[in-house]
């Protein structure tokens, strides 16, 4: 009952630490910046908004906390060893990472430069004296490189139940320029987390209490122990022209898994036989990499799905809260038929829909080809075809141009990465 006490309200100490820091605002910012350029690309391509700023702002913070305290209490039985200098410096380093590319806000990133950073250190024969010229220096020598790579283990095991119960909920529809200069739909699945860690750590006169239990790396932790606040980043960044949003997050979810018990078995190696730190800090970066590489190189080898075909016309997502959501209709389904009128181009769409004003009967084909049979009701003020935002024919005014971006873009008022479709010009 007492190491409770204790824990309560060292955590309350550490929550106060965490809101006094402020690399955990630039977080939160981060995420009402992406959700306010998500928001403005959707309002351009589809004339709607399929998300809320203020609703994904708030879910978004709040896994984060719920996910931030499953893994705090993961992390108690690892006995890490962290400084609150060595904090600061990973959040120097991301920012400094985010600056050129935004999807380097991932601390396997931070720490992986770190590792290799205090490798090369150990290599310079006259450390002490360039140790007095550069006083960060020593905060890169004392860092624990394996503590931090379990921890960006972990989190990324998190990352990987996030997105899997998550991922479709984040998912964006786009138009996309195709291999032949065609416009195709696509989906992409990013999502990003401020994760807010409470990690126990050694200290000396931080409690006369010791506890019940023994920890992973058997800190130190006899002289005394707290909690440390982390503000961490978690997030990643999927696009596939060739699945489902749920697959496409199963799919992601399985490698983010893979991802965390590879590092979480080279973080304990590291622990235990010191020259595979920089093994470990090398997997941290390629390995990350790497997933995001074979996913490009997957899709690259597939066949696009979300296109129009002479069955009927693809849909490519539902606004929400629409009668579409409503009677039932999917992503990836087809516009068969409409009120018997069957469907092939946006023209026969607009010409079935005028042939009842009140009621309208739909003719649906799943992704097995099997038809399901809808019908509802017709409403002044109904969002126009009932919802549905279907897949891009070569008439669509805008693309998405799918490339890096880096953190400017997303302060900049000027909504990038948008192209006008030149073909719709000349008509």
């Amino acid at each position: 009952m007492d190491v409770l006490i204790q824990l309560l309200d060292r955590l309350l100490h550490a929550v106060g630490q965490l809101f006094a820091n402020p690399f955990y605002y630039i977080g939160v910012l981060f995420i009402v910046l992406h959700y306010r350029k998500q928001i403005q690309m959707e309002r351009k391509l589809f004339h709607t908004r399929l998300h809320s700023l203020l609703n994904e702002t708030w879910r978004t913070v709040f896994w984060g906390w719920i996910g931030g305290v499953c893994a705090s209490v993961l992390l108690l039985f690892v006995g890490v060893n962290m400084q609150f200098d060595v904090v600061i410096l990973l959040w120097v380093i991301t920012v400094i990472l985010v600056l050129l590319r935004v999807r380097f806000l991932c601390l396997a990133y931070a720490v992986g430069i770190l590792g290799v950073a205090q490798v090369i250190l150990l290599w310079i024969p006259d450390l002490a004296n360039l140790r007095e010229t550069v006083p960060m220096l020593e905060t890169v020598e004392r860092a624990d490189i394996p503590s931090l790579l379990v921890i960006v283990a972990v989190l990324h095991l998190l990352e990987g139940m996030l997105t899997q119960f998550q991922g479709v909920r984040m998912a964006t529809p786009l138009f996309l320029e195709g291999k032949r200069g065609q416009i195709i739909g696509g989906q992409q699945l990013q999502g990003f987390w401020p994760v807010p860690l409470f990690l126990l750590v050694p200290m000396t006169g931080g409690s006369d209490l010791s506890l019940p239990w023994v920890t992973l790396f058997g800190a130190n932790l006899a002289s005394g122990w707290t909690l440390l606040a982390f503000p961490a980043m978690i997030g990643f960044t999927e696009l596939t022209i060739s699945k489902l949003p749920r697959k496409q997050a199963r799919a992601s979810a399985n490698l983010l898994y893979l991802y965390g018990i590879i590092l979480l078995a080279a973080a304990v190696a590291a622990h235990f036989w010191s020259v595979i730190v920089l093994l470990g800090a090398l997997l941290s970066i390629v390995l990350h990499e790497g997933l995001i590489r074979y996913n490009q190189w997957t899709e690259e080898k597939q066949v696009p799905f979300y296109v129009h075909s002479s069955r009927g016309l693809m849909v490519l997502s539902v606004v929400p809260k629409s009668p579409a959501q409503e009677i039932g209709i999917q992503t990836g389904e087809i516009l068969h038929k409409i009120n018997g009128h069957k469907i092939r181009t946006k023209a026969d769409l607009h010409l079935a829909m005028g042939l009842n004003s009140a009621f309208c009967r739909l003719e649906v084909l799943n992704k097995e080809g099997e038809v399901r049979f809808l019908q509802r009701a017709i409403y002044n003020g109904d969002h126009h075809q009932l919802g549905i935002i279907l897949a891009p024919d070569q008439d669509a005014l805008y693309f998405t141009e799918h490339r890096p971006v880096h953190l400017f873009s997303y302060l900049r008022g000027k909504l990038t990465g948008l192209l006008t479709n030149d073909s719709t010009k000349s008509m």
